[in-house]
């Protein structure tokens, strides 16, 4: 565990890649997998993950984000994209998935039956931010693992959503853009950022334990 906060520590949200250098793609596959491995309520996994490393593609994303250089700096992006709504053939593919693999069962049928009758009447803007908060353990994830493997990676909200949904043709499929994360390595003579402090709130001041 010390390993981990160590690598925890030295990660930062970096603010200049070095666009001379590309992250490996065994240590790309190693995050996907860290993203694929991630708990999601009922094990839905509601959410998609693009890997863009198409530079005139990064560039239009970069239009609409703000004109922030990592997207195109970074070696990769990753754009993490929720489901739009939940809905029966979405449900039932999980079911589908799980009986292949684990075999059928009345309990499981009945436990996704009755999240049918929890999930479909709903709005559909509440069942998408149901679906962004699975995605958002995953992004969690996916920067520690990135840390564990030395690569650096800055977590974006600063884009315009339905821009990039048009720039990846994701309303077609169902899916809503989240949030951006480029991957890559530092360039640290360029980055202000890379040796100030990390600063965060002390235990105390968030933890409340209760016995």
């Amino acid at each position: 565990m010390t390993a981990l906060l160590d690598k925890l520590t030295w990660r930062y949200a970096t603010k200049k890649f070095d666009p001379s250098k590309s992250v490996p793609q065994d240590k790309v596959d190693q995050i996907l997998e860290a993203i694929r491995l991630a708990p999601t309520s009922s094990g839905t996994q509601p959410f998609e993950v693009f890997v863009v490393t198409n530079d005139e593609i990064r560039a239009e994303i970069r239009k609409v984000a703000w004109d922030q250089s990592q997207v195109t700096d970074a070696s990769h992006v990753l754009v993490f994209a929720a489901w739009d709504n939940y809905s029966a053939d979405r449900i039932d593919a999980v079911v589908t998935q799980m009986e292949e693999e684990r075999g059928k069962s009345e309990m499981l049928t009945g436990y996704y039956d009755n999240l049918k009758k929890m999930y479909l009447p709903r709005e559909a803007e509440v069942n998408h931010n149901h679906a962004a908060r699975q995605a958002y353990i995953a992004l969690g994830f996916a920067l520690a693992a990135a840390a564990e493997l030395e690569v650096d990676s800055t977590p974006m909200e600063g884009f315009d959503p339905e821009k990039v949904d048009e720039i990846l043709g994701l309303r077609e499929k169902g899916l809503r853009s989240l949030t951006l994360l480029p991957l890559g390595y530092r360039q640290a003579e360029e980055d202000w950022l890379v040796n100030m402090k990390k600063v965060r709130k002390p235990r105390a001041g968030f933890v409340t334990e209760i016995a």
